[in-house]
């Protein structure tokens, strides 16, 4: 068995989106009506493209470049308002991503909050996430992210050790990890995440325990493991290196054991997190978010759409300039329609692979049918021991059943959770896969 058949923090991934004809936002605006509502913004550009990268993301941009994105964005957002407003379009949750973006000058970033806040409707308690690099962290720059009330910060530091990450092509070394970790708890922003990697060719068990363990004397609030995928259109996987599931599993095992050893509880697979207690219930699966600039997605109902997926940087770029001319950016081109089977699918890969779970009187209620019975893998799973039912009460999930009542949830044995991107992908549909391999075969075949 391949514990690493494909990262599922999505569904469907953007290589099953296609072009789309007659559809424009003025005829999905109105999911976003209230409070609620998510805002991703993405900021495409970086230093270098890391060699496991497949994300829409440039590299060689300068100050002017980076400004004429930013115009457009504001255009986006000028012809984005007047839907917005006409519903009273209220975000709880700013995202700012990319890319890297505080490669942005400091000047850039001042004008992209303006330009949020100028535009976009915010409720007054917000959370604001934003991305960064060890290269390009600054107290200048952090300090005009606590001015902007950005609440967490991500920063990607993968490994303490130099040769592991010139081995991933990441252009920064442990000291400016370290310098850069100090400055942001200096900052004394909300929450602080670090994101590692594990899977590296060359890292042992004891290297990346050894990362984990200095990370840990920073105090993050969470720490993310991610598995060394590489995808079509990294320089990695064209290099021919490859990712042995086996060791990297084991990798998982020590350093999920060391970070629960320390204090830090396990919401998924990948995030671990620095908080006593038992993780809320959030119903998760009909979240509504709209992107701005070109790369970011927009879930509006049963309608997701973004610019079309591209890796390469010949691609990334064509697809940039195509962003920056456009005209109307309220007519959605390129995305895809999910059928109630593909939003039942979505709805399920959302809650089981998080903790505490699956309700099962939440599915009941949101699609009057029971999650089991449609899809006999789930009983499977039972079976093998990756999966469990339990009740849960004290209101974890309110929303469903009541404060004061229990419900059922089908929850991820701790094997189950280690095993989460062999078990997700099983949720894929067959017409959703042969998209994402058409792609696939489109992306390492081009021509």
């Amino acid at each position: 068995m391949n514990p690493y058949v494909q990262y599922m923090y999505s569904y469907p991934h953007k290589t099953a989106y296609r072009k789309l004809r007659g559809i424009s936002l003025h005829e999905y605006v109105h999911f976003l009506k209230g409070g609620g509502n998510g805002l991703y913004v993405h900021l495409p550009f970086c230093q270098a493209k890391c060699g496991y990268c497949n994300l829409f993301s440039v590299t060689g941009q300068d100050t002017a470049d980076v400004g004429r994105y930013l115009d457009a964005v504001r255009r986006q957002c000028a012809q984005y308002q007047g839907l917005l407003d006409s519903v009273q379009a209220e975000f709880g949750e700013l995202v700012i991503g990319g890319g890297t973006p505080l490669v942005l000058t400091e000047r850039q970033l001042e004008q992209l909050f303006e330009m949020l806040e100028q535009y976009i409707c915010f409720c007054g308690d917000r959370e604001a996430v934003i991305e960064t690099a060890p290269n390009q962290t600054d107290v200048r720059k952090l300090h005009i992210l606590k001015q902007a009330g950005v609440t967490r910060v991500s920063m990607g530091i993968q490994s303490f050790h130099d040769a592991e990450l010139a081995s991933l092509g990441r252009q920064h070394q442990a000291k400016q990890a370290r310098e850069a970790l100090h400055l942001l708890k200096e900052a004394g922003f909300a929450c602080v995440n670090t994101d590692f990697i594990y899977g590296i060719p060359g890292q042992t068990v004891s290297s990346l325990l050894a990362s984990l363990q200095e990370a840990l004397t920073f105090e993050p609030d969470e720490v993310f493991l991610y598995p060394l995928y590489l995808h079509p259109g990294a320089w990695l996987k064209q290099r021919g290196a490859v990712m042995e599931g086996r060791d990297a599993y084991v990798q998982y095992q020590h350093a999920c054991a060391f970070l629960k050893s320390a204090g830090y509880r396990q919401d998924s697979m990948r995030r671990f997190v620095r908080q006593p207690g038992e993780r809320s219930y959030s119903a998760c699966g009909f979240g509504t978010s709209l992107a701005l600039g070109c790369g970011g997605r927009s879930y509006l109902g049963n309608l997701h759409f973004c610019s079309p997926y591209a890796v390469a940087q010949k691609e990334c770029l064509s697809r940039l300039m195509d962003y920056e001319q456009t005209q109307d950016y309220t007519q959605i081109t390129h995305g895809i329609l999910l059928s109630e089977e593909e939003m039942k699918r979505r709805y399920l890969i959302r809650h089981l692979l998080i903790q505490p779970g699956l309700s099962l009187d939440g599915y009941q209620k949101a699609f009057g049918s029971a999650a089991m019975e449609e899809f006999p893998v789930l009983n499977d799973w039972l079976e093998s021991g990756y999966a469990e039912r339990s009740e849960k009460s004290c209101g974890m999930a309110a929303d469903v059943v009541g404060a004061d009542k229990k419900t059922v949830f089908l929850s991820l044995t701790a094997e189950g959770m280690g095993l989460s991107d062999y078990l997700g992908p099983m949720l894929i549909s067959e017409k959703v896969r042969s998209l994402m391999k058409e792609w696939e075969r489109d992306a390492e075949h081009p021509g």
